[in-house]
């Protein structure tokens, strides 16, 4: 049966006493005892970025003589060759969201015979398929559908973060500057990959500023589209981090308890993805999400940092075993794309052959 808006803020309004069964109730909804991972090397583009959001440092200056404007192919693929001897399978490439609108990011991909950004892209994407072992997952942020249509044919998957649907928060300090998060224009992106068949990733951004019931209302957007479109493959519930410097810097964390509930009620209401709490900025918490339905720890980098998170370094592989064998789980290791996707409905020719040799 559907879970309905109710349930889910009930939920999230647990009291402390109720939440032990509600995480035994939600762990018992996954559909195995492996808990997953990607091995990938972490290439952002440029640090330009049309939105300016308020818990953002990933975003750069471009005026800053020190902003990375745009990594040259080089220096790319020779992250992405490194990345293949050392076993990685994922390419994550991200970067600030319509970045080439800055005409110095322009002139920059003009030197190097880009028309524009997601040109580039698509050729770093190909290259990575044709000279390793990779497999790109791109976060381009919000695009049109025939621009989803293009990456498709280089990429074993996509992503993008819902956030919040609340077009509340466009009215405050998290997202006033930021036109690319108006919570629209990333749905009508999500769903766009949907009717494409593109396998994808998104998530909501806990501690912004929403509401119990916003949280919940966004959890159910995204169910909506899962139900219409069966395309998701995994949710990741991410909790804000105050950092020094951010605009936001003075603003609360969501406790665990609150992280708790959230992975609970997305656990109940999406048996058919993974659910996944990003274990670097989690570390310590990272055994009670395992308790609480979590079953993906996402893209892992040996090599490479978050750079959206610089603070927060991954946990080793040596660590990542221990904290999930010591919860009766087993870690296994997966690709970019999950594999109930990896058909012909789902991933391109070029993709499907680089998977089977």
């Amino acid at each position: 049966m559907p879970v309905s808006k109710n349930e889910i803020i009930s939920i999230l309004n647990a009291r402390g006493d109720q939440i032990p069964s509600l995480m035994s109730k939600a762990s018992l909804k996954r559909d195995s005892n492996n808990i997953t991972f990607s091995k990938n090397v972490f290439i952002p583009l440029t640090n330009v970025c049309r939105n300016d959001c308020g818990y953002c440092t990933f975003r750069q200056d471009p005026q800053d003589p020190q902003t990375n404007l745009l990594m040259d192919p080089e220096e790319v693929m020779k992250i992405v060759r490194n990345g293949h001897d050392h076993g990685c399978r994922e390419a994550l490439f991200t970067f600030g969201e319509h970045a080439d609108e800055n005409p110095l990011v322009l002139n920059a991909l003009k030197k190097i015979g880009q028309e524009n950004i997601l040109d580039y892209l698509y050729f770093l994407c190909e290259d990575t398929l044709e000279k390793t072992n990779l497999l790109p997952h791109s976060n381009p942020g919000v695009l049109e559908k025939s621009e989803l249509k293009m990456l498709k044919d280089v990429n074993a998957s996509m992503g993008l973060m819902l956030e919040t649907t609340s077009e509340r928060i466009m009215n405050t300090v998290a997202h006033q500057h930021s036109p690319g998060k108006d919570p629209k224009k990333r749905i009508k992106t999500i769903k766009n990959a949907g009717k494409l068949k593109i396998p994808f990733t998104t998530g909501l951004l806990i501690g912004i500023g929403e509401t119990v019931e916003e949280r919940a209302e966004s959890l159910l957007e995204i169910r909506k589209i899962q139900d219409k479109y069966g395309h998701i493959q995994e949710i990741i519930i991410q909790n804000f981090r105050s950092k020094p410097g951010i605009v936001m810097q003075d603003y609360p964390e969501p406790s665990l308890a609150e992280m708790i509930r959230m992975v609970v009620a997305t656990r109940i209401l999406f048996p058919d993805c993974g659910v996944q709490v990003p274990p670097n900025l989690n570390l310590e918490a990272a055994q009670i999400f395992l308790l609480a339905g979590s079953d993906d720890w996402g893209g892992i980098s040996p090599l490479t940092p978050d750079h959206v998170n610089p603070e927060a370094p991954w946990p080793g592989m040596k660590e990542l075993r221990r904290i999930t064998e010591d919860m009766g789980f087993k870690l296994t290791e997966r690709l970019p794309v999950y594999d109930k996707f990896i058909n012909p409905q789902f991933l391109s020719d070029k993709v499907l052959k680089k998977i089977s040799n």
